[in-house]
């Protein structure tokens, strides 16, 4: 992976991530980045998403500034990456990873409540109550968040997972 090849596939990837999220921005919460992400850690592996994922992630703060999101995206993207490579180590199942999607895309919401909401910041008076209402003004957001990604995953990702697999197979292999 430490080869000119790899370094420009982690580029790409990075690039696509990032080039993505900004396209569909006009839209809220339906983006492609973790269907990418997914499609990434299946095809190439968690060595190259990782990375990837990272150099999403400072792109995004470079761009947006610092928030509390950042911590959202520096715990979750990682872990969707980490999730995907697991799953699909031994074989690709599509409901399977339709499934995956679905439940890391619920767990996004239920994160970027906590983190807003102060978790890793020590602010636990009525952390629960404030979580609550966080959460409860977000679950527009977060339906169709959840709704498009498993749109995604059922249509596109059998189909970019076949076409991801032979392009690296032509530049990578």
């Amino acid at each position: 992976m430490k080869t000119a090849k790899g370094i420009a596939t982690i580029a790409v990837m990075a690039a696509t991530l990032f080039g993505g999220k900004m396209v569909m921005s006009v839209l809220p919460n339906i983006e492609p980045v973790t269907i990418l992400i997914a499609l990434y850690a299946t095809v190439f592996g968690f060595a190259y998403v990782l990375p990837a994922t990272a150099v999403f992630v400072v792109l995004d703060v470079l761009i947006y500034g610092i928030n509390t999101w950042v911590v959202s995206y520096f715990i979750y993207w990682p872990l969707v990456a980490l999730v995907f490579a697991i799953v699909n180590h031994k074989q690709k199942n599509l409901w399977i990873n339709v499934f995956t999607a679905v439940l890391l895309t619920l767990f996004f919401g239920v994160l970027t409540s906590l983190v807003d909401v102060g978790l890793f910041m020590g602010a636990f008076d009525n952390f629960w109550y404030r979580f609550g209402i966080m959460y409860a003004r977000g679950i527009p957001f977060f339906a169709t968040h959840v709704v498009s990604n498993f749109a995604l995953f059922l249509l596109c990702y059998k189909p970019l997972c076949k076409a991801l697999t032979k392009t690296k197979k032509q530049f990578l292999d």
